[in-house]
């Protein structure tokens, strides 16, 4: 069957990007964008909860949304056990804090954090975080936060820092292609 990689970003989801993803592995994939429900109430872009301040209240009941809406695309036809789920920023908190509970092939945060009271599962599919060292919205700090949550589990945790900002610069893409490339050439797994 297809191999999917569900993006959790509008930063990081433009065409090209999607394309240079899929092209850079030999199984055949499907990229499905999940937009947050919420329209951001400061500056543009969309929000899975409040940021500004946060609305860590809301945070439970998002991610349940969000894992819900991830099984509903599994019954599509792609088996969770093919799909990676990547997200960028809040995005990327919430893929890790919903991801971490499914059986995926992978998952993908960018500049991600861990949310207040989170506790990592033992049993998780293997994560690649990527952060910029010089991030002014999510500091580096949070991927090594996110890496010492993940490292109690039966799974690999691999942290790529870069010389960047609040980005997905062009060597962050490179290792996302590299952990694609690992987790869905090879026949589908539970985590």
């Amino acid at each position: 069957p297809p191999r999917s990689t569900r993006k959790e970003s509008s930063a990081a989801s433009d065409v090209y990007k999607r394309q240079a993803l899929a092209e850079a592995i030999a199984t055949p994939l499907e990229l499905v964008a999940l937009q947050a429900p919420q329209l951001q109430t400061q500056g543009s872009g969309r929000q899975w909860y409040g940021l500004f301040p946060a609305d860590w209240a809301a945070v439970p009941a998002a991610v349940e949304a969000l894992k819900k809406r991830i099984h509903n695309l599994s019954s599509e036809g792609i088996p969770l056990e093919a799909t990676v789920l990547l997200g960028f920023s809040q995005g990327g908190a919430m893929a890790v804090a919903a991801g971490c509970d499914l059986p995926l092939a992978g998952l993908i945060a960018c500049s991600a954090y861990p949310h207040p009271n989170w506790q990592a599962p033992v049993i998780r599919p293997p994560v690649l975080l990527l952060h910029g060292r010089h991030d002014d919205v999510v500091p580096h700090s949070a991927a090594l936060a996110l890496n010492n949550d993940l490292s109690q589990s039966n799974q690999t945790c691999d942290v790529f820092s870069f010389d960047n900002g609040h980005a997905i610069p062009f060597e962050a893409q490179a290792e996302m292609k590299k952990a694609l490339k690992c987790w869905l050439d090879q026949p589908a797994q539970s985590a």
